[in-house]
């Protein structure tokens, strides 16, 4: 039976045989690469690649942009409060001081307003705002800090032997109080370690002129914050003369710090005594530099005071300023006070306090000593300004320029060029120049020479004591003369 079926092939024999059912196979178009209906893949890809690496290239440029921009939202809000928290202060503070280091930190990239120009020290600068010592400690981020917009930048306090400073942890942030509390006690990698980066710096075929600054660009200049060794003697003003000779070549200004509360017996070089010898030192020591290679000029003396003298104090140190050749004054360091105001709970830190909280305190020694200092000595406010109508507040008390620290801690790289675009903002608003708010303050609050005493005016018939000491002396001659004719008279 089985040999009797129409079997039409081996196919469904072998299938009738396993007892397998037969499906139809469904039949497929198969289609070439090469088809002109749809593009090929290989076709497709070049065109893909080449416009996700444009695509990729363009982000990374306009990312690029944006963080090398020190304006930019991302420093102020993202960057440096991820780095403050994520860190302890200290490590923070080195971090940051790395990058600038580096060449990958933003950049100011806006030229300042020509509202903004300023004076100081006979410097002309682009702007007022400078960045205080305390930052940059051993010169390590000298043209980062520049290109941040600073037109000065002070590194130090620098130290002539290396010293490690205090124990840590040694500072500790406030931002409850947008503050901060320092006992660093001068760590220092020492004069020539920070001397020779200093040296680096200068260019191999540097020509110095009239119009050369240790900055080494225009409308900008450097100084160095001298500092005090520990184990120094507390009343001695050596280490200061060995700073001046060191740092003189290559710094337009140099600070004398006396103001520091971290190192003991430091701000007793304050008084009196002491600061009239200190200051004939130092200025002795720099007058007998050589004119700086770099500069072709010797550098600037600036004196750095403490905010927590009382006002007789101020009088007497101005008095001693006045006697010496001391070209300016920096108002003023961080203070031991701790205002009632104060919440975080690093309050109760010991060290000295910077931030917000310090502008009273220098507002007030500032006003003090401008009113006991003629307008040729000009004074720089420094603490708690945070803002361009900080900046300008210490303007109209007298100060001819200012300086960051804290407030750039918590504000980051664009903490400069904002407050500069504040200033000037409310400049015009007046407008006024930076120039113009500084030359009416300080003509108007400065001490002056009192005039000389005029002798008064005698009237006619009215004894002077002149006249009587004259008559005084007539009659008592008079009166020899008759003692001696009387006594010749006897012995006759």
């Amino acid at each position: 039976m089985m040999a009797s079926l129409p079997l039409r092939s081996i196919r469904h024999q072998h299938a009738l045989r396993h007892g397998l059912t037969l499906h139809r196979q469904p039949v497929f178009q198969r289609r070439t690469f090469a088809s002109p209906t749809a593009p090929s893949f290989s076709s497709r890809s070049p065109f893909r690649t080449a416009s996700y690496t444009v695509l990729f290239a363009i982000s990374t440029g306009l990312l690029a942009a944006y963080y090398f921009d020190a304006r930019s939202a991302i420093h102020r809000y993202v960057l440096t409060p991820v780095l403050r928290y994520t860190f302890d202060a200290e490590t923070g503070h080195k971090i940051a001081v790395k990058v600038l280091r580096s060449g990958l930190a933003p950049r100011d990239i806006v030229k300042d307003d020509d509202v903004l120009r300023s004076e100081i020290l006979g410097f002309d600068v682009s702007n007022p705002v400078g960045l205080a010592a305390g930052f940059d400690k051993d010169g390590e981020a000298v043209d980062g800090l520049f290109n941040l917009g600073f037109s000065w930048v002070e590194i130090g306090s620098v130290t002539p032997k290396p010293q490690p400073g205090n124990p840590r942890p040694r500072v500790f942030h406030l931002p409850a109080d947008s503050a901060l509390i320092n006992r660093y006690g001068f760590p220092s990698q020492g004069a020539a370690a920070v001397v020779s980066r200093l040296r680096a710096r200068i260019p191999t075929f540097h020509d110095a002129n009239k119009a050369s600054t240790g900055a080494l660009r225009s409308g900008a200049v450097l100084a160095v914050n001298l500092g005090k060794n520990k184990t120094s003697p507390a009343d001695s003003s050596e280490d200061f003369v060995s700073g001046v000779k060191t740092f003189g070549p290559y710094a337009d200004v140099l600070v004398v710090n006396v103001s520091s509360p971290n190192t003991p017996g430091l701000r007793g070089l304050q008084n009196r005594e002491l600061l009239q010898n200190l200051l004939k030192d130092v200025v002795e020591a720099r007058n007998a530099l050589e004119p700086s290679p770099v500069t072709s000029r010797r550098p600037r003396l600036v004196l750095k005071i403490a905010p927590d003298l009382e006002e007789s104090q101020l009088a007497d140190m101005a008095e001693v300023i006045r006697s010496s050749d001391i070209d300016g004054v920096i108002v003023s360091n961080t203070t031991i006070a701790r205002p009632s105001s104060l919440t975080d709970a690093n309050k109760a830190e010991t060290g000295g306090l910077s931030g917000r909280p310090l502008k009273p305190y220098t507002l007030r020694a500032l006003k003090t000593l401008r009113a006991h200092l003629p307008a040729s000595i000009p004074i720089i406010g420094c603490g708690g300004i945070s803002s361009g109508a900080d900046a300008l507040e210490y303007g109209r008390a007298g100060a001819s320029f200012v300086q960051l620290y804290t407030e750039f801690g918590y504000g980051g790289a664009g903490t400069c060029r904002r407050i500069k675009d504040e200033l000037a903002s409310l400049l015009k608003t007046e407008g006024k120049t930076w120039g113009d708010v500084v030359s009416e303050s300080v003509a108007g609050l400065s001490w002056k020479e009192p005039a000389p005493r005029l002798p008064v005016p005698v009237r006619e018939g009215e004894a002077t004591v002149g006249k009587l000491i004259e008559e005084a002396e007539m009659l008592r001659s008079l009166l020899d003369r008759l003692g001696e004719e009387m006594s010749g008279s006897m012995e006759t």
